[in-house]
């Protein structure tokens, strides 16, 4: 098979605070015509940086060294005019997180448009056409009444489709995908990996993916590439990896998925959390005196229960009124219906009458980045409840900092660093910190490990389950992730736009799901063929 893109021994390094710091160390892989090859492993690896160095597109900071060539031509060190006629024209990007890769201020025509303009000289009807073309291509339903949308009025779905089609529109040999499903809902996942298999037979493109899914990959690719601390450390084709894998990291990894099972719920433990006929409905208002002319309804009469010591499973697409839900019962939205926390209604509360029950209700968010701020030490985060709400244990505030940071599996000797001097995974385990320092009740747990890699995701299901039992904390476990929701929850409830469309136990849902979606979203998330799917 003849190679499309062929890396020899690339070497990147990084200056930084007057040294040289190796990101990617002798790396060598081939792309064939046609070809799928992904590269894998857990952030830091290198994975984005070697494909970054493909085309150049690293900060000036980076030196590049070693060759990579596209069909006859080297573009290690090659001229700027080089490097413009292969990017986007024969080697085309789709990055991981369409919000940020978008322009939020232009249409979705515009920013297709730009590319035609600058790579075809494409304008006028004829880019119109073919941006209409590239949508419905891409599988956008009514294309032409989306073209004047901006890319805040999507799906996130429909945001990725829009970037495939972006690096669609040139014709490109090559596609390179960095982490495209990552933040993406198991079904639209499935989607998106299917589109791109079929747009790669059309088009006979060949396709580096990056991502640290194995589930991915096994049912994608046709070779691997395995890296860590920017080196491939094994390499072959997808079968013989996954059935024979020979370095002990590629076995790590395949083996490092969430399982299990959450401690039992102790006998008689009193209910924390509950709702009866709970809704959230917000009014759509038009005209000059902004009269209700509708309501989008976000949440349609949820009941739930949650005890001591029990996970509640909340499970559904983007858009399905999962965390509405839960910061409903949290009283950080309005509602409608019963809700009742420690035996006290509080449905009626003021944001006055809430105050003391905020510490013994905790959430910790999706993107721990994004959740603590850049400004505050380690220290600061998470002793911050502490200096709100007061607590009656006599040590100071950095004693019981140093303590909850020990029990999260953090060193205190860092509580004087920053969120940035933290990987992704212990940035999370300074907001479940945060969280658990106040010794609540309940805590919301909004797809806390979405953002993580496999065997960082294994580590926090462990604390997590850890801290439940010794605490006898009630967890909202809200994920679209599914073995993750397995392996965590006693309960699972199905959303659907706002409908609790099925509720069980966590073995009634997985063993046998009545409704058909939750079938679909099993079917997804496990890799299982639904007969008369």
């Amino acid at each position: 098979m003849s190679s499309v893109l062929s890396v020899r021994d690339l070497t990147v390094s990084f200056r930084q605070d007057g040294r040289s710091v190796q990101a990617v160390k002798g790396v060598s892989f081939d792309v064939g015509k046609g070809e799928t090859v992904a590269l894998v492993g857990e952030s830091g690896s290198g994975k984005s940086v070697t494909a970054l160095s493909t085309v150049s597109l690293l900060p000036a900071s980076a030196t590049i060294e070693g060759s990579v060539t596209y069909g006859d031509r080297q573009l290690v060190g090659a001229d700027e005019a080089t490097l413009r006629q292969v990017r986007g024209n024969d080697i085309s990007f789709i990055f991981q997180e369409p919000m940020t890769s978008l322009n939020p201020l232009h249409t979705i025509e515009k920013q297709l448009a730009e590319s035609l303009l600058i790579h075809q000289g494409l304008s006028g009807r004829p880019a119109r056409e073919r941006i209409l073309d590239l949508l419905d291509k891409v599988g956008i339903r009514d294309a032409e009444s989306r073209l004047s949308a901006y890319p805040h009025q999507l799906s996130g779905g429909q945001r990725q489709r829009v970037m495939i089609a972006m690096a669609l529109a040139n014709g490109p040999e090559l596609l390179i995908a960095d982490e495209p499903t990552t933040a993406l809902d198991v079904t639209i996942q499935a989607q998106i990996l299917e589109l791109l298999a079929d747009l790669q037979k059309q088009e006979g493109m060949s396709l580096l993916f990056i991502t640290h899914d194995l589930g991915i990959v096994r049912k994608f690719a046709d070779r691997v590439c395995v890296m860590k601390d920017g080196e491939i450390v094994e390499t072959g084709p997808t079968g013989e990896i996954f059935a024979n894998p020979q370095h002990p990291y590629t076995q790590k990894l395949l083996a490092a998925e969430p399982s299990g099972a959450p401690a039992p719920v102790p006998q008689g433990a009193e209910e924390v959390v509950a709702t009866e006929a709970m809704r959230v409905w917000f009014p759509i208002q038009r005209g000059l005196l902004k009269r209700t002319v509708g309501h989008v309804k976000a949440v349609n009469e949820a009941t739930v229960s949650v005890r001591r010591g029990e996970t509640l499973g909340i499970v559904g697409e983007s858009g399905s009124g999962k965390t509405t839900m839960a910061l409903a019962i949290m009283r950080l939205i309005s509602s409608q219906g019963r809700i009742v926390f420690q035996g006290r209604g509080i449905d009626g509360l003021n944001t006055r009458q809430m105050r003391d029950l905020r510490k013994d209700m905790q959430i910790v968010f999706q993107d721990p980045f994004g959740s603590l701020s850049p400004r505050m030490t380690v220290e600061q985060i998470i002793s911050e409840g502490l200096e709100i709400h007061g607590t009656e244990d006599e040590r100071s505030f950095r004693d019981q900092v140093a303590q909850i940071m020990e029990e999260v599996g953090l060193d205190p000797a860092t509580m004087d660093r920053y969120p940035h001097e933290f990987s992704g995974g212990q940035r999370q385990r300074i907001a479940i910190a945060r969280a658990m320092i106040l010794r609540p009740k309940m805590v919301v747990l909004d797809e806390p490990t979405s953002a993580l890699d496999m065997t960082v995701q294994v580590q926090i299901v462990e604390l997590l389950r850890h801290l439940q039992a010794k605490y006898g904390l009630a967890y909202l476990f809200i994920s679209h992730d599914l073995k993750v929701v397995k392996a965590l929850s006693h309960k699972v409830i199905v959303m659907k736009q706002g409908d609790v469309v099925e509720a069980g136990s966590r073995d009634e849902i997985f063993e046998n799901p009545r409704d058909p979606y939750t079938r679909t979203l099993i079917a997804a998330a496990f890799d299982i063929v639904e007969h008369g799917a």
